[in-house]
């Protein structure tokens, strides 16, 4: 019955995983008109005080194409991303593996990205939206002369929904790729993303003049974030670390 179970799962999953390998131009598109559509319906509902400018539509451009650039020039970059040699140097030392080498590892059965390794491609690629949207609903669009204390967090805000989706776009495609170098961009990125809530709240936090309740709505947001991210690393960690798939995969070596 288990076997059955776990049969039907992996199915599922290398069914998904075609679906995002074949349809992942589709997807990106759908991004551009959606996120577009979004960030045009953001602007068209704020409450600007003087007549648009680019100073107001820029962060929405960047919030749309950040990550549409990253992830085609990602894909470009790694597209004989598992030929890229092995790191030198192993960080992930936990159990004992046996190096072999590509070929080899291709040839094991847990070769490649199908599995629950589908399940993080997806969270990774979700990430860009959830992260979006959040942006959406904290940021209205700004024109003119605004408050120095506005002003440092449509910076900071900006900086990081553009940096950290850009940052999992190349996570994203680098997995698909089978890059060896993916399981630790992929903590990089979550311990960037920590930097940057933590930078954020620390800088906002000294800008003069800051409304109390905006300081309170955005400890919220920045600890939501902050929790996110925790909670990512706290279980996908020990998958990176231990599973026979991405070492494998990634790393090339199988269990001793």
């Amino acid at each position: 019955m288990l076997t059955q179970y776990q049969t039907r799962l992996r199915g599922r999953a290398a069914a998904l995983l075609l679906t995002l390998e074949a349809r992942l131009d589709w997807i990106m598109i759908t991004w551009l008109l959606v996120a577009g559509f979004a960030c045009a319906l953001r602007v068209a509902f704020s409450p600007l005080a003087t007549p648009l400018d680019v100073r107001a539509v820029l962060p929405y451009l960047l919030l749309v194409l950040a990550p549409f650039a990253s992830m085609v020039l990602a894909l470009r970059w790694f597209s004989q991303g598992d030929r890229q040699r092995q790191p030198q140097f192993r960080l992930a030392r936990v159990a004992r593996w046996v190096s072999v080498d590509r070929e080899g590892a291709k040839e094991h059965p847990l070769y490649g990205t199908g599995g629950l390794m589908v399940s993080l491609l997806v969270g990774m690629l979700l990430n860009i939206p959830v992260r979006s949207l959040e942006y959406l609903g904290a940021m209205p669009a700004i024109s003119g002369q605004v408050p120095i204390w506005l002003s440092v967090l449509r910076t900071m805000m900006t900086l990081d929904v553009v940096l950290i989706s850009s940052m999992y776009a190349i996570a994203f495609a680098a997995a698909l790729r089978r890059v060896p170098l993916f399981p630790r961009f992929l903590v990089a990125t979550w311990g960037l993303d920590l930097s940057m809530q933590l930078f954020t709240a620390e800088l906002v936090a000294r800008a003069p003049g800051l409304p109390t309740d905006v300081a309170s709505a955005l400890h919220g947001l920045l600890d939501g974030n902050v929790t996110k991210v925790l909670i990512s690393a706290g279980l996908w960690l020990p998958y990176l670390l231990l599973s026979i798939r991405v070492n494998v995969t990634f790393r090339n070596r199988v269990p001793a």
